[in-house]
């Protein structure tokens, strides 16, 4: 017998007729690594929290409060499918509430979940794969740089921004975009399935909507905030417990969890400010 059927023994209510309880996991932020004073979302810094989020015996759901631009595939799928595996492991539904906005990356998490819920303005979508960079050529020509590239692999150095773009590497890239959009594209169908609205040329070219424009159009299932769509489905009492990972130093005070050196250079804020540069864009490309 365990602990949760002696407390089910005793004359209590509140112990033999415990409220639901939820838990809340929250993914904020942009996906990947983003620099060595910033942290992303990553499956290996979110596993064990994930894994704590369905730990409790007796859930009644597992909340996602989704904030996410988007950000690394790789790092989106290996996330939803925990979340996933979970899941099923536990039976315990997820539902997803989408804050500010589930774009790109941010949405394939989202879609982890069994049902989505969203703000009338939130921003959802975004159902695609972008690349970006500079190119450098004209600058360090100005400045009399001269460019010493070796390499073994006639492709090794695939757009190097320090050489003029070659058509056949951009095409090389399409390919993988190409690929990567259509694991991004099978991910919402398996999810999503027949509560999709509209047609692929729509849903999948990249744009984003408005939470009440993404409800039309299938991409989630209602309009609420977390707290209110948790009490009306199971009840005003319903426990919500959110679950955080553990606080972790940045590497210039001595690494994410005190390793390494304490010292603080130069570079190590420029780094900073690049990861925060970085971060502001994924934001910007969907107007927030």
């Amino acid at each position: 017998m365990n602990f949760r059927d002696l407390l089910a023994r005793l004359p209590i209510e509140r112990f033999r007729h415990p409220p639901p309880l939820v838990t809340v996991l929250r993914l904020s932020g942009v996906i990947g690594s983003v620099g060595p004073m910033r942290r992303g979302m990553t499956m290996a810094a979110l596993a064990e929290t994930i894994e704590r989020a369905f730990r409790p015996s007796g859930l009644a759901a597992v909340a996602l409060a989704v904030n996410s631009p988007g950000g690394s595939p790789v790092q989106s799928s290996l996330i939803a499918r925990r979340i996933r595996a979970l899941s099923v492991e536990k039976s315990v539904p997820v539902i997803a509430f989408v804050e500010d906005a589930a774009a790109s990356g941010g949405y394939w998490l989202a879609c982890a979940a069994d049902e989505i819920f969203a703000d009338a303005s939130s921003i959802v979508g975004s159902i695609g794969v972008v690349s970006g960079g500079f190119g450098f050529t004209g600058l360090i020509r100005r400045l009399g740089i001269e460019r010493r590239l070796h390499t073994s692999g006639d492709n090794k150095a695939m757009l190097d921004p320090f050489s003029r773009e070659d058509p056949d590497d951009v095409e090389r890239l399409k390919v993988i975009q190409g690929d990567i959009h259509e694991a991004f594209r099978q991910h919402v169908r398996e999810r999503r399935g027949g509560r999709l609205k509209a047609a692929d040329d729509i849903l999948f070219n990249g744009e984003f909507w408005t939470g009440r424009r993404a409800l039309e159009l299938g991409l989630i299932d209602g309009l609420g905030d977390l707290r209110g769509i948790l009490r009306q489905r199971f009840g005003e009492k319903v426990r919500l417990r959110p679950v955080g990972a553990g606080r972790a130093w940045p590497r210039w005070l001595g690494g994410w969890n005190g390793e390494g050196s304490t010292a603080v250079g130069p570079e190590r804020w420029l780094s900073a400010g690049l990861a925060a540069v970085e971060e502001r864009l994924w934001w910007g490309h969907i107007g927030l």
